[in-house]
C-alpha cells in the first residue's frame, strides 16, 4: 500500500487521534451542550430519566445552528418512539441504571434523519483496563473517559469527525441513515459485567472500585433503540479498537433485540482471535476482571464459548447466516497488538509483537475463509495512528494497490446484498513501516 502525505483536507490533529486510541483522549469540551432528551419508558428496558431537554446547537453533521426546546419533545410516557426534537443534530440521551467505570451517569448520542429506515450504531474506541495501574491511569496503556461522559462529547472536533460513516457533511453510504453513537467509559471493550476493587500493588494509593459495566450499558442502549427504531431496514453495527471488539462481542444482542430486516457488522481493529494463539493470556485476564462468562452465557443454547473466545466469530456466522459480517485491521497495527501481548509476555519488542499479531491473524483468517457471509480486509500499514483503526478520519491510505481496492470499496460491497463478500489481505510491503 502506497502512503500518501496529508489527510485529504481533514483537520484533526494526529496527536489527538493518538491520545484517543491510547485510552487517554480529551473528554469533550465542544462549543456548547447538545440537546438532552429523556430516556423512553418501556416495559422491557430502562425507565425514563428526569433529564429535561436543554437548548443546543448543531454538531458536526449540520451546516447551520439550530435549537431545541422542551416543547419539541413528544410525550414519552406511552412507551412508543419519541418525536425527535431535532433532525440531523446530535442529541444526548441518559440511560437510567447505566454507569461509567467511576459510577457516573452513562449516556448515548443519537442523530435522527427524517424518513430514514436504516440505522448505524457505532461504538467508541479508547483502550482497555483490567488492573489497578491500567484502570487508574497510571499505566501507559489504559482506558478512555475515566471521569465519565460529557454531554457535549459529539461537539468535540475529534469525536464528531471520527469516521466518515458518522458524518452528514461528506458523501458516504450512511450519510442519510439514523445514527447512534455509544461512548466508552468502562474499560472493558463495551463487554464487562463486574464491579471489582483493584488494589495498588505498591500499597500506596487507596483501593479503586471500578464498574466494568459495558455489557449492561449496551443492553440499556439496545432496548432504547429497539423502542425508538421499529421497522428498521438495514442495521449496521461497527466501531474501531475497543469499539470494534465491542461491536463483534455484542452483535448478537443488537441483532436479536432491534427489529431490523438486514444486519451488517464491521469490527475495525478489534479482532477476537482464537484463544489457542498468543491472545490466550489476555483472554484469561479479562475473563476474570470483566466477568465475561456471564455475558457469553446469554448466547443461545448450542453456541457456548468455552475456552476459545475465537469461536464467537463463527457462532455469529451460523446464528445469522443471511447477515454480512466482517473484520478489518492493518497487519502492522501497533496499538491493539500492544494491548494483546505487551503486558502478558516478557521482553516484547515491536517486531516480536508484530510476529505474534501475524500468527494470530493466520488463525483468524482460517476461521473466516470457509464462511461466505464473513469477510476480512487487511491492508498492510499506514503511518497514521500506528496503523490502528482503518475507518477513522478518511479512507486515504487504506488501499490495497495490488487488488485495486480501498476500505470504501470494501464497505460498499459489505452493504450490497447482491455482491458476494471478498477477502483481502495485502502482501508484505518491505519498504513500509521502517
Amino acid at each position: 500500500m502506497k502512503f500518501e502525505q496529508g489527510l485529504s483536507g481533514q483537520t484533526l490533529a494526529l496527536a489527538g487521534v493518538l491520545a484517543l486510541f491510547a485510552g487517554c483522549g480529551d473528554d469533550g469540551g465542544g462549543s456548547s451542550g447538545t440537546a438532552v432528551i429523556p430516556d423512553t419508558d418501556t416495559s422491557t428496558g430502562p425507565t425514563g430519566t428526569t433529564a429535561e431537554p436543554t437548548s443546543g446547537t448543531t454538531g458536526g453533521t449540520t451546516d447551520a445552528p439550530t435549537s431545541t426546546t422542551s416543547d419539541d419533545t413528544a410525550d414519552t410516557t406511552t412507551g412508543g418512539p419519541i418525536e425527535p426534537p431535532a433532525y440531523d443534530q446530535w442529541l444526548t440521551i441518559p440511560l437510567e441504571g447505566a454507569v461509567c467505570g467511576n459510577n457516573s451517569q452513562y449516556k448515548i448520542f443519537a442523530n435522527f434523519h427524517e424518513g430514514a429506515k436504516d440505522l448505524i450504531v457505532m461504538l467508541e474506541p479508547g483502550g482497555a483496563c483490567w488492573d489497578f495501574d491500567t484502570c487508574s491511569g497510571k499505566a501507559d496503556l489504559g482506558a478512555a473517559h475515566p471521569d465519565g461522559i460529557p454531554d457535549d462529547l459529539l461537539y468535540d472536533p475529534l469525536t464528531k469527525n471520527l469516521s466518515p460513516l458518522m458524518r452528514r457533511d461528506v458523501e458516504g453510504l450512511t450519510k442519510d441513515w439514523n445514527m447512534v453513537f455509544l461512548p466508552y467509559c468502562t474499560g472493558d471493550v463495551h463487554t464487562g459485567n463486574n464491579v471489582i476493587t483493584y488494589q495498588d500493588p505498591e500499597g500506596v494509593e487507596p483501593d479503586l472500585e471500578f464498574h466494568h459495566n459495558g455489557h449492561n450499558n449496551v443492553i440499556a442502549a439496545t432496548e432504547w433503540m429497539a423502542n425508538q427504531f421499529p421497522g428498521t431496514d438495514r442495521l449496521f453495527v461497527t466501531g474501531c479498537s475497543a469499539g470494534g471488539a465491542g461491536s463483534l462481542i455484542n452483535y448478537h444482542f443488537f441483532r436479536s433485540r432491534i427489529d431490523a430486516q438486514r444486519g451488517y457488522l464491521m469490527d475495525d481493529s478489534g479482532p477476537i482471535f482464537p484463544s489457542s494463539g498468543w491472545s490466550g493470556p489476555l483472554h484469561e485476564k479479562i475473563r476474570s476482571s470483566w466477568n465475561v462468562d456471564s455475558v457469553f452465557g446469554e448466547l443461545p443454547p448450542g453456541y457456548e464459548i468455552g475456552d476459545d473466545f475465537g469461536v464467537l466469530n463463527t457462532h455469529l456466522a451460523e446464528l445469522y447466516p443471511q447477515d454480512r459480517l466482517s473484520t478489518v485491521f492493518f497487519q502492522r497495527d501497533y496499538n491493539y497488538s500492544r494491548y494483546s501481548y505487551e503486558r502478558f509476555y516478557p521482553n516484547m519488542t515491536k517486531e516480536k509483537i508484530h510476529e505474534y499479531w501475524a500468527e494470530d491473524t493466520d488463525l483468524m483468517t482460517a476461521l473466516y475463509d470457509p464462511h461466505p457471509n464473513m469477510a476480512y480486509y487487511l491492508p498492510y500499514w499506514r503511518e497514521l495512528n500506528d496503523s490502528h483503526c482503518v475507518s477513522i478520519i478518511s479512507y486515504l491510505d487504506t488501499e490495497i494497490e495490488e487488488q485495486g481496492v480501498d476500505l470504501g470499496d470494501f464497505i460498499a460491497t459489505l452493504l450490497d446484498d447482491d455482491k458476494p463478500l471478498v477477502n483481502y489481505r495485502e502482501s508484505v510491503q518491505p519498504n513500509e513501516d521502517n
